[in-house]
């Protein structure tokens, strides 16, 4: 069960990857090639700026609301789409960005249920 202890604790990694979805996030307009509407650019831009700022302060100081604001974020990304009525590359990438963003932060959870919240505070120093 050697393998299994990468995910028994919250890492810094994690942080680092949910800062790199979150830039995926911002910058998917751009990478599909898909920028006819503004609506969706701004809704990807501000998407992806919250779950860099979520995840850098997870570097910083750890609280459970973050992980549970990544996953509502990731809902929110899932949904984009048939709220904004966009299909195509883009969509695809905002569902499968959205599916990650929402493992990762379950996963955070996962490894922090038992910790307390002055335990949780003393992550990152």
């Amino acid at each position: 069960m050697t393998g299994i202890r990468l995910f028994n604790a919250h890492r810094t990694w994690e942080d680092w990857f949910g800062i790199c979805l979150g830039i995926a996030i911002g910058l998917s307009p751009w990478l599909t090639g898909q920028q006819d509407n503004a609506a969706v650019i701004w809704n990807a831009v501000l998407v992806g700026i919250l779950v860099v700022a979520i995840n850098a302060l997870e570097l910083v100081d750890l609280h459970r609301w973050e992980e549970s604001a990544g996953i509502a974020l990731g809902l929110w990304l899932i949904a984009s789409p048939f709220i904004f009525a966009y299909e195509g590359a883009l969509a695809y990438w905002h569902y499968a960005l959205g599916a990650a963003i929402i493992l990762l932060a379950i996963v955070e959870l996962w490894q922090d249920r038992n910790l307390s919240d002055r335990d949780l505070a003393q992550y990152g120093r």
